[in-house]
């Protein structure tokens, strides 16, 4: 898999971020609308992080900072691109940014439908994410 970059969105692609979500995570949640990504950017600009292939969006992940806990929401990978450590990639680089932001403990909201996702969640124990909610939520203390 050639590398990929990852950068924080720009708010001129809340519409193929909306489109993304369809394809590698089906299931629209209230806020999956230009109106709750407008809302995500004057909040927190640089939250929403894109991995590229090209210019192509191929994986999101969103990295929130509450003040002191950091969050991480609507991690998705698109089906081409599953199973080559993008996810990884993805939470890593997130946890990265919300450490440099001064968080102390980190929270991942997984779906709870999602056996897919909830086994990502459970490979990630190695890198010290454990479930603080059977099959939807984990939770990890930096350092």
């Amino acid at each position: 898999m050639p590398e990929l970059a990852i950068r924080p969105w720009r708010l001129e692609e809340a519409q193929a971020v909306l489109d993304f979500w369809r394809l590698a995570a089906p299931g629209e949640t209230p806020t999956d609308d230009t109106r709750g990504l407008g809302a995500l950017w004057r909040q927190d600009e640089g939250s929403l992080l894109l991995a590229l292939d090209r210019e192509r969006i191929v994986g999101t992940v969103i990295a929130a900072l509450d003040g002191w806990r950091g969050g991480i929401y609507r991690l998705a990978v698109a089906p081409s691109h599953r199973r080559h450590g993008l996810g990884r990639r993805l939470v890593a680089e997130a946890e990265r940014r919300l450490a440099v932001r001064g968080a102390k403990r980190l929270a991942a909201l997984a779906s709870s439908h999602s056996q897919q996702a909830r086994g990502f969640w459970d490979s990630l124990s190695d890198a010290g994410w454990k479930p603080t909610h059977p099959g939807a939520r984990y939770a990890k203390t930096l350092p």
